[in-house]
This record gives structure tokens, sequence and C-alpha cells, in this order.
């Protein structure tokens, strides 16, 4: 299956953000709450390459999607640190993608 840049930007969205959240509502309180260091190295490495992965997606879309501009690549990056952001974003781009569509 050939993935489109889009869809690879999608797909490390959605996994960067459900590993924010895991990060922050799971391995977090698991450090606060039951001295559980351990949990928070963990889902925090695995959110750092989570994360490592949407940027470079980010960049792929920045670069070979015809309507991707400068302003989306910051509102991708700006949505990457606000919990739900990535999901916010992955609704706006398929919008776009629908306006792009529709044009044709």
């Amino acid at each position: 299956m050939i993935l489109t840049p889009l869809t690879r930007l999608r797909i490390a969205g959605l996994l960067e953000g459900v590993s924010f959240l895991a990060l922050l509502g799971v391995a977090m309180p698991l450090k606060h709450f039951a001295d559980y260091p351990l949990a928070v190295t963990v889902v925090g490495t695995i959110h750092g390459a989570l994360f490592i992965l949407f940027a470079l997606a980010v960049v792929n879309a920045a670069v070979r999607v015809r309507w991707w501009s400068v302003r989306w690549t910051l509102a991708a990056f700006v949505a990457s640190v606000l919990p739900f952001g990535t999901f916010v974003l992955d609704g706006a781009m398929r919008r776009r993608e629908i306006q792009e569509a529709a044009s044709k």
C-alpha cells in the first residue's frame, strides 16, 4: 500500500497525540502519585520517538503537498505541543483536503 504524505502525517499525528495523552494522563500521575517514575521514562521515550516521526512527517508534507504552507507547518508544530492538538489538526487537514478536491 502506498501512503500519501498527508496519510503518513495523519498516522504519525494520531500516534503522537495518543502517546502525549498517555504521558500526561497515565505516566505523570503514576510518577507523582504512585512513586513510579519508570512510567515516565518508558512512555516519555516512546513519545519522543513518535514526536520525531511526526516532525519528519510535517516536513515531508510541507515539501510534497501543493497547498501546504508555512502557516500549516507552524500550526502542526503548535498542535504537537497541545493536548488533543494533533486531533484538531487532523480535522482541519481533512476539511482542507475536501476543499481542494471540490475545487478541481
